[in-house]
């Protein structure tokens, strides 16, 4: 455990250290902040039942700042390793193949949480001037939260993946980025099946993250969602735990 936490810390401050780490902390800040304006002058005038959190997942920022920050945060856990020569160096010290693969992850999942913390601090300034308690409702705000950082479990598992397939951290960035576009397409099919589509509608639709993430932002935690998210995520760490394996065959 003290080697994964060491691990863990040295892939924190790699993101803190970096102006790439603050640029991503400032751009999602600063779209979150955009996104937030335009859904309170939506809202004034239309008002709507509709939780804050569950407008601002079905907003397009929310997926711009996924789908974009996800790749940046991920192309450098093993590929700057990679091409700074550190990679051999890490990989043969008395650690194991999984407490390497699980602590970048982690390093990685930690820092994406910390990019949404100026959502939380919007929504506690936002339920101040205008009094409205709904704004900061708990069970709404717990189940978004959750969903975004288990949404993001999954993103991020797909970037360390794709950077351990490379020395290049933009093409690590790119392989990440193609992959999150297309889970986002096929989260996008179920929008537009029809009832008569049967069994492959059903079944890419349990696949939608958009569906997902309604029960999220309405403050509703099914297992069903949980599973879902777990087994993709580990689906991916074990593809990468597999690639980073793949060094003693050569």
């Amino acid at each position: 455990m003290r080697v994964f936490l060491a691990l863990v810390r040295r892939e924190l401050g790699g993101a803190f250290n970096s102006l790439t780490g603050w640029v991503v902390m400032a751009v999602c800040a600063l779209l979150t902040g955009i996104s937030l304006m335009d859904l309170v002058t939506k809202l004034l005038d239309r008002p709507t039942d509709s939780p804050v959190t569950e407008l601002f997942y079905q907003s397009a920022y929310f997926w711009v700042i996924l789908l974009l920050v996800a790749p940046v945060i991920t192309m450098r856990t093993f590929a700057a390793e990679k091409s700074s020569g550190t990679y051999e160096a890490l990989m043969t010290t008395p650690v194991g193949d999984w407490q390497v693969v699980m602590a970048k992850f982690t390093g990685a999942l930690l820092f994406y949480g910390m990019t949404w913390l100026p959502l939380l601090a919007v929504l506690v300034v936002l339920r101040r001037v205008t009094g409205e308690p709904g704004l900061l409702d708990p069970g709404s705000t717990v189940g978004a939260f959750l969903g975004v950082m288990l949404i993001g479990s999954v993103y991020m598992a797909m970037g360390c993946f794709a950077s351990a397939l490379s020395r290049s951290q933009i093409i690590a960035a790119m392989v990440a980025f193609l992959l999150g576009i297309g889970l986002w397409v096929l989260s996008l099919r179920p929008l537009a099946a029809t009832p008569a589509e049967g069994k492959l509608a059903r079944a890419l639709d349990h696949l939608s993250m958009l569906r997902h993430m309604e029960d999220f932002a309405r403050g509703i935690i099914d297992s069903r969602h949980l599973t879902f998210y777990f087994t993709v995520t580990l689906l991916f760490l074990f593809l990468t735990q597999r690639v980073v394996e793949s060094r003693r065959w050569k």
